[in-house]
């Protein structure tokens, strides 16, 4: 069943997307990333030795201090930080560097919906921007179910809001590595073809989720083509401005 969706998208359109690199100059890396009118800026300090008291010094950690565009810091926002530091955590080859701790400061720019998909997305580049090893790239999305059950992917504020249930996935890019190849034999990551994320909120059925599963899958491919095209070596990239 077709809807229409109130800026005329079809259930499986993105948003236009857009990314820029290295935008904050005292920042290790950063990154700016847009979905629609959903902004995201993130900015990665680290790695720096040592570690919270509560981290496992043998691995590196990752603290994630996410700032609201308005007003104080509030419980979905602690909860977007604590989906975010499960994933970067899943992604970063954390014994690189044991004792350390890597700080992605993520700034909310403007929440017109899939924020934290969005979120995740900048982390991504601005991690990649720090030269941060990871083991796989990760693109997320956000999949919701209309009350009449239709799924749509990267719902804005307004069906975020009329949606009865939505999913974030967050998936790994698993045609480039950012690594050398050693590290990826097989059996090193069994998530490496499966899906780094999953968080649903709401009345989602299995039936619901496994679609919006396919679904978020199947627009992942573009997602990371976008993802790649920005994350190019930063030195081909100068100087190719250079020449």
């Amino acid at each position: 069943m077709e809807m229409d969706r109130p800026d005329g998208r079809s259930p499986n359109q993105l948003r236009p997307l857009a990314c820029s690199r290295s935008v904050l100059h005292r920042a290790h890396g950063s990154a700016t990333w847009a979905q629609g009118e959903t902004k995201v800026l993130a900015a990665v300090y680290g790695p720096k030795a040592g570690t919270k008291k509560n981290e496992n010094p043998e691995k590196a950690s990752i603290e994630i201090i996410w700032k609201p565009n308005t007003g104080h810091i509030g419980q979905a926002d602690r909860e977007h930080e604590m989906i975010l530091k499960k994933t970067f955590e899943s992604i970063c080859i954390r014994t690189i560097y044991p004792n350390t701790t890597t700080s992605i400061v993520v700034q909310v720019v403007h929440d017109d919906g899939a924020l934290l998909p969005c979120a995740i997305n900048a982390a991504c580049a601005a991690l990649v921007d720090a030269g941060i090893p990871l083991r796989h790239l990760a693109v997320a999305i956000c999949c919701s179910v209309t009350d009449n059950n239709c799924i749509i992917l990267d719902p804005s504020k307004q069906e975020e809001e009329k949606a009865k249930a939505f999913a974030y996935l967050v998936f790994p890019n698993t045609t480039v590595s950012v690594v050398p190849e050693k590290s990826l034999q097989a059996g090193s990551d069994p998530m490496a073809h499966g899906i780094i994320t999953s968080v649903t909120h709401g009345a989602m059925s299995v039936d619901d989720y496994l679609h919006c599963l396919e679904r978020g899958r199947a627009t992942t491919q573009r997602l990371s083509e976008f993802l790649r095209k920005n994350m190019e070596p930063k030195s081909t990239r100068e100087a190719s401005k250079a020449g």
